[in-house]
């Protein structure tokens, strides 16, 4: 019988626990997959990835990890083929989408001072922040996820039945504190920015009045943090509404350097005296825009069976 798919920490392994191999990993439920780095299904999301080393593009920041995706490897390691957004890859995405916990279980690896010295450690959860491609030094397409931390204390998402009626859903949610460590943002620059548009959408025009006032949202064109590291300036920052925003920051559509919209119809409406710096405008198109045909549809819920080392 297939194991349920939980989503949170396992009761009885708290974060630290070791295991010396994946079979343990498996049995615990901690990550179930005995090969695979990423533990999930396009359908679901992924409960849970392992770091260990396998990908010279991980980078491991203790509180904040930048993960490869997986495929495109051949049997030595060696890049071979472009990665595609399927499977785990996907599978990562759709954790980012409904905002689930992922626990991350660091593999012995001598080069990472955050890896345990032998086996495989149970860090904690963290949450998929963003996505996006690059092109890594072979030349090869790979896909990369920021995973910041979430908390120590325990968040559970359990995988149950669907039911049907009014009675479906928590009758009193459970709450946490959740301390995340972000780019502290300029939040006068995005304010008068934002009154500068009268608060309506660069994109649709839409502005939303609310009894406390109009609302929108500053989007950087270039995300803050690392290894983007885009700066908070004018130059690299929109007001949009939270729909056009999230559709940004998800690669639904991207700007040309002459404004017009690829993805949607339509130009970017721009003020005179507001300069948007096409290069900021070339890295998202470069890293975040994915045409939406490009993308094999993986909402079937297989099993993923691929060894995040290739």
């Amino acid at each position: 019988m297939a194991k349920v798919r939980f989503f949170g920490e396992i009761p009885h392994n708290p974060p630290g626990t070791v295991y010396q191999n994946r079979i343990q990993m498996n049995a615990a439920g901690v990550h179930m997959p005995t090969q695979a780095g990423i533990s999930g299904t396009p359908r679901e999301g992924a409960d849970s990835v392992v770091i260990s080393g396998g990908y010279k593009d991980d980078i491991d920041q203790g509180d904040v990890i930048i993960y490869t995706g997986h495929g495109g490897r051949d049997d030595r390691w060696r890049h071979i083929a472009d990665q595609e957004l399927t499977k785990g890859n996907l599978a990562l995405v759709r954790s980012q989408l409904e905002g689930l916990p992922v626990r991350v279980i660091r593999g012995a690896d001598r080069r990472n001072p955050y890896a345990p010295a032998s086996g495989y450690r149970y860090d904690g959860l963290f949450r998929v922040e963003s996505h996006w491609r690059e092109v890594e030094e072979g030349g090869f397409q790979i896909w990369r996820f920021r995973l910041v931390r979430e908390t120590a204390s325990s968040i559970s998402v359990p995988s149950v039945p669907e039911t049907t009626g009014i009675e479906r859903g928590n009758r009193i949610p459970s709450r946490t504190t959740v301390t995340t460590q972000r780019v502290i943002r300029d939040t006068a620059l995005a304010r008068e920015l934002k009154q500068r548009y009268d608060h309506s959408c660069q994109i649709c025009g839409l502005r939303i009045s609310t009894p406390s006032g109009s609302y929108a949202e500053a989007a950087h064109i270039r995300p803050l943090g690392s290894p983007h590291n885009g700066p908070d300036t004018a130059s690299n920052i929109l007001c949009l509404c939270p729909n056009h925003h999230t559709m940004f920051d998800l690669g639904v559509f991207s700007i040309n350097d002459d404004l017009s919209l690829v993805g949607l119809h339509g130009t970017l409406s721009i003020l005179p005296g507001h300069a948007i710096d096409t290069a900021h405008l070339a890295y998202h198109r470069q890293h975040f825009y994915e045409e939406l045909d490009r993308i094999v549809d993986q909402t079937i819920g297989l099993p993923v069976s691929d060894d995040r080392s290739r």
